[in-house]
């Protein structure tokens, strides 16, 4: 006969799979309800946090030199979507976008790589920090950074297996947003490369008619009477061909 205390854990378990499975449903709907990147990853974040009650939960993109990274998500700080940070201060960060491993830290009070903020660390009453690099076919595109409270609840294995699950969400959400954002870029140069050339066609018209005004009040008349009666049927048999090609041009075909 199993435990008491065999059965608060088995419990305690299948609690912690069904908030996972929540969250991940919640996480899909927020991927799945928009493609602008920045409020994707702050659903994220926010998600996160809340779930494990976190003191810090940030998303960081790599930046191509490797000296620093972008804050684009935060979950104690929502306004924060697009700040700089050298990595030289966030070690554990800088080695898990250079490695590509999952960068975990037990105690960040007491950690060397750490003294120079060890006093906001323990102001904050910081524990554990993990860093998971977010990977897309292969190269590193970024990191979800995690911070736990000293007197919050541990962070287990089974908790870090599903924040790689996430991350794995977070990258394929990435791209999709990329793309639909680079389609969006194409779709606005595309209409600003029309109204551009509808632009210098109606100034090339309207060139032309103050061109041939100004002709035309400087030298008189048009006196078409001196052309040959076949020269004036030419002229306008041009001037019908010139029309027609004119307005089929302007139906797009």
């Amino acid at each position: 006969m199993a435990k008491a205390s065999d059965l608060e854990k088995r419990i305690a378990a299948l609690e912690r799979d069904r908030d996972h499975l929540l969250a991940v449903v919640d996480i899909l709907e927020e991927i799945s309800g928009s493609l602008h990147f920045a409020d994707i990853l702050q659903g994220i974040t926010r998600k996160l946090g809340n779930l494990y009650g976190l003191d810090r939960c940030s998303i960081f993109l790599a930046e191509r030199r490797g000296r620093t990274a972008r804050l684009v998500a935060s979950y104690e700080d929502p306004a924060i979507r697009d700040y700089v940070v050298d990595l030289e201060r966030y070690p554990e960060l800088k080695r898990a976008l250079k490695s590509g491993e999952t960068v975990f830290i037990p105690d960040a009070t007491s950690d060397p790589t750490l003294k120079h903020i060890k006093g906001a660390l323990t102001k904050r009453g910081a524990k554990t920090i993990t860093v998971i690099p977010i990977v897309w076919r292969g190269a590193v595109i970024g990191a979800m950074f995690l911070r736990t409270f000293r007197d919050g609840p541990a962070f287990s294995d089974q908790d870090l297996q599903f924040c790689k699950v996430i991350c794995n969400l977070t990258a394929r959400a990435l791209r999709n947003a990329y793309r639909y954002e680079q389609l969006e870029h194409r779709q606005a140069a595309t209409a600003a490369g029309a109204r551009r050339a509808n632009r210098e066609r109606v100034a090339l018209v309207g060139f032309l008619r103050r061109l041939l005004d100004s002709f035309s009040s400087r030298d008189g008349p048009w006196s078409e009477g001196v052309l040959s009666a076949s020269a004036g049927k030419e002229l306008d048999r041009l001037t019908d061909v010139a029309l027609t090609v004119l307005q089929e041009e302007g139906k797009g075909r």
